[in-house]
């Protein structure tokens, strides 16, 4: 009989005094990191020379909307009621609990409210931004499965494991599977087409990276959580769906609405930057 993977991983990258370094905030600081080179190399690429002004800001503004937005959304879309009655516990950050889907909505809407305010084409900035996203969520999800956090439900399978808050029971490692997929096969997918919208508008107009993104999050996230333990405080709604599967649903959907509602208006009268 095959001795089962028993997760033991440390948290926590390391320590000085009290203060603690934990590998899920480590993961943060690099997938922001990477996302910040990537960015400034197609800004310097596509010669955006409004977005490459105000590239700074709108970086503060988008991380700070990461950290809001994710925790915001979490609060609201997966425990409210807990949260209505400890509401000092919803600054508590460090406990755990962020949403991807309230950081989404909350990064496009702090994005376009920048961009209306200095000028800048939304379209063709979010096109940049969300081409480097994955990074950041495959390294969040290496992150989650160190913590031993969001682990999968119960399985037979090879490579099940033993999480330290998941019982004797083996379980699938679906952080993992969110990383491929959220992570290293949505990135692989974006950046192949990242240059699309620069050189055939008519076919890709701005905003369809954005578009594919939504698109390929949503159904990514939506097959993951066929092997993702539901959220003990909901588990399914209406007993055959996740909250993670409805939200990624409105993804997908916001995503074929916005591709053609850009194909319409956009099409080929588009103009890049200059």
């Amino acid at each position: 009989m095959q001795t089962p993977f028993i997760h033991n991983l440390d948290p926590i990258f390391f320590s000085i005094g009290p203060l603690h370094i934990r590998w899920y905030g480590l993961m943060y600081i690099l997938g922001f990191t990477a996302s910040y080179f990537l960015v400034r190399r197609q800004i310097s690429r596509w010669n955006c020379l409004n977005l490459a002004e105000n590239f700074e800001n709108l970086n503060l503004v988008l991380i700070l909307s990461v950290i809001l937005g994710g925790r915001l959304g979490y609060v609201l879309f997966y425990n409210p009621a807990y949260y209505l009655s400890h509401p000092l516990e919803i600054l508590a950050t460090w406990t755990g609990g962020m949403s991807f889907h309230g950081a989404c909505i909350t990064l496009l809407l702090s994005g376009w409210l920048f961009c209306r305010k200095h000028q800048i084409d939304f379209w063709q900035a979010a096109d940049i931004y969300v081409a480097t996203i994955p990074i950041g969520l495959g390294l969040g999800r290496i992150g989650n499965f160190i913590n031993g956090e969001l682990f999968g439900r119960a399985t037979d399978v090879p490579w099940g494991m033993i999480f330290p808050d998941g019982g004797p029971t083996l379980r699938h490692p679906s952080q993992l599977y969110e990383a491929l997929l959220e992570g290293l096969l949505l990135f692989l997918l974006l950046w192949s087409q990242k240059h699309k919208p620069w050189q055939d508008s008519r076919l890709w107009p701005h905003g369809s990276i954005l578009a594919l993104f939504l698109i390929g999050y949503g159904i990514m996230r939506i097959i993951v959580e066929n092997f993702r333990e539901p959220d003990p405080q909901i588990g399914f709604l209406f007993d055959v769906i996740t909250m993670g599967q409805t939200l990624s649903l409105f993804m997908v959907a916001s995503g074929l609405l916005f591709w053609i509602v850009r194909m319409k208006i956009a099409g080929g009268k588009e103009r890049n930057c200059r």
